[in-house]
């Protein structure tokens, strides 16, 4: 029996986000081995957007936290987390949304990101108008070119402007390098060093005693071995089948898979599955969306909103009802689509965790 069967799989109605907590465990334990100090790890749960898998991480003594929406930061204090970054800046109501959140959960050491005055002004005036100061890390953009500030002279206009205002402190800097993709560590790393070197310098030239988050899963084992940052991968607690195929060096192996049924044939050779646009991520063009462990040779030419169209070949044998197990390429905005996992475990379904924070609003 491999290790993704499920026994029971006649239970479950498809197509089903499934989750094995023995190999999230697993992945868990290589991300804190690697890193050596938990301390040094504060991984972000976009991936997984769940309590229970935030528990997982707490029992193995991770007590710092990074995520991206208001939802998964509320969801991270419900689990007991005790230190949560939003890796976001906070504009408008989302900057009300947070202070709120603070102040309904204050035994929770919070921050932000700011990458410009005139948002560091704006979220100041509500932090401070609530009675809060809030700690603040500076977001750095050492090539991502999606947010940040360049790790420059304007970076140090910026730091001096937060200092200055009244609601925040900062206290860091924050450099994600999710554009660095070579496949080569050799080269990963080099490319890695030289975005690194000018968050250094940037430390160096404001002359203040900040800390440093730094890189994603694609550098993380880079990362890992610096000295005295901290370190937020995000996809090692799930991973897929695009991380897994692009960057081998690494330990972490597929621990949540989609499973689906074949549900039409389609002449001689092709299925038609139940797997759509709505339940795997399809940003990626049509080959690149699901990989099926126990049927590797199924090529999906075809899928809209509640279909999946794959090319079998001439006399393949499948039938109606036929299970697969599929990798997604991209893990992350595949389990948003779920509102619940099922987790499997000793090869039989054991129960059910909820993928809370893929919602916009919990309570706040």
């Amino acid at each position: 029996m491999e290790w993704y069967s499920i026994s029971d799989v006649e239970r479950l109605d498809t197509p089903a986000l499934v989750v094995y907590p023995d190999r999230v465990r697993e992945n868990i334990r290589q991300a804190v081995g690697m890193v050596g100090d938990v301390a040094r790890l504060r991984p972000h749960v976009k991936t997984h957007k769940s309590p229970e898998v935030s528990r997982l991480m707490l029992d193995a003594g991770i007590a710092s936290f990074k995520c991206a929406t208001i939802a998964e930061a509320e969801m991270l204090a419900q689990a007991g987390a005790p230190d949560v970054l939003l890796a976001y800046q906070p504009i408008g109501p989302k900057a009300v949304r947070f202070a709120a959140l603070i102040k309904k959960y204050p035994g929770v050491h919070w921050g932000c990101l700011v990458d410009n005055a005139d948002a560091a002004r704006a979220m100041a005036a509500v932090f401070a108008g609530e009675g809060l100061t809030v700690e603040v890390w500076l977001d750095l953009n050492v090539g991502m070119d999606r947010t940040g500030i360049a790790p420059g002279p304007e970076a140090v206009e910026l730091y001096k402007t937060v200092s200055g205002l009244r609601g925040l402190r900062p206290v860091g800097l924050h450099a994600y390098d999710g554009h660095i993709r070579a496949s080569d560590l050799a080269e990963r790393t080099r490319l890695c060093d030289e975005g690194y070197a000018k968050v250094l310098a940037l430390r160096d030239a404001i002359g203040a005693e900040l800390r440093i988050i730094a890189g994603g899963s694609p550098t993380f084992p880079v990362h890992a071995k610096r000295v005295g940052i901290q370190c937020s991968p995000g996809t090692f607690v799930y991973w897929d089948k695009g991380y897994g195929d692009g960057f081998p060096d690494q330990p972490f192996s597929p621990a949540a898979l989609v499973v689906t049924r074949v549900i039409s044939l389609r002449g001689d050779s092709r299925l038609c599955l139940d797997l759509g646009h709505k339940s795997i991520a399809p940003e990626n063009e049509i080959g690149r969306r699901v990989y099926f462990l126990n049927a590797p040779e199924l090529k999906p030419v075809g899928q809209s909103e509640e279909h999946l169209v794959v090319d079998a070949g001439a006399g393949h044998g499948y039938k109606i009802g036929d299970i697969f197990y599929g990798v997604p390429f991209h893990v992350c905005p595949t389990v948003a689509l779920y509102e619940r996992a099922f987790t499997v475990e000793g090869g039989k379904i054991s129960g059910q965790i909820r993928n809370s924070a893929r919602d916009r609003f919990l309570s706040v």
